[in-house]
């Protein structure tokens, strides 16, 4: 089931974006600060009611589907998320299941799946306020996973990561996409959009500068037109990296 942006716009932020994200793909959002990446994420989300065009899951408009359809379809972490209770990591990562009304003991099975997928087990029992910034980062993302949702949003999940984590979750991503599930990311870090996407979406100034394969819209003249530098990419397959200057 496609989720799809038909000519969205969100006045001062998007104009006229069009996006079309398919199921089984790990798609990467990228682009200058300012660009409009979180708002287009957001109303792929359906947080964020466009002034015009529309969103589509599927068939339907993400407006015609309950809240409850939608937290079961797609599942978003914001780029800042906020926890309102000192509950504990398991805890957090439960709370991903609220929208299911499934058995407990599914629930649990899909809790522990998802603390085993970001390396939390040994966490679950600790506070959330007592956790690294990085660690935080993950549980919150747990959270999205446990519900299972078939769409993954995710605003700039590895910027807190270490390096071991940010490869491991970006493996778990693949995986994933493997399985069907949607995943939608916005990173800064482009030489992780072009080792490890099957598709970018490029925006600049709130419009699609470049959307395709990464060769495509990672190639080094959108690098220059979109953020003004001089690159070129070295290395080849999923081992590129980026040379600037």
């Amino acid at each position: 089931m496609d989720l799809v942006a038909d000519a969205v716009t969100v006045v001062g932020r998007l104009r006229e974006v069009r996006a079309g994200l398919a199921p089984g793909r790990l798609t990467v959002i990228c682009g200058p600060n300012g660009a409009g990446k979180s708002t287009l994420l957001s109303a792929l989300a359906g947080l964020v009611e466009p002034d015009g065009g529309r969103v589509c899951l599927g068939q339907h408009r993400l407006a015609e589907l309950t809240a409850r359809e939608r937290a079961i379809a797609i599942g978003y972490l914001p780029q800042a998320g906020e926890v309102a209770w000192n509950v504990t990591v398991e805890t957090l990562v439960r709370l991903g299941r609220l929208p299911h009304r499934t058995p407990a003991r599914v629930d649990a099975a899909a809790t522990m799946a998802a603390l085993d997928a970001l390396d939390l087990n040994a966490l679950a029992a600790r506070e959330v306020g007592t956790l690294s910034g990085g660690e935080r980062a993950r549980a919150l993302l747990a959270r999205v996973l446990a519900g299972q949702p078939r769409w993954i949003l995710a605003d700039e999940p590895l910027a807190a990561l270490d390096l071991a984590h940010q490869q491991a979750l970006l493996a778990h991503f693949r995986r994933l996409a493997g399985q069907g599930v949607g995943v939608v990311v916005v990173v800064h870090d482009l030489a992780l959009a072009m080792n490890h996407a099957d598709h970018v979406i490029v925006l600049d100034r709130g419009t699609v500068a470049a959307n395709g394969p990464p060769h495509v819209a990672l190639a080094e003249e959108v690098l220059s037109g979109v953020w003004g530098v001089n690159a070129r990419w070295v290395g080849d397959g999923r081992t590129r990296a980026l040379a600037i200057g």
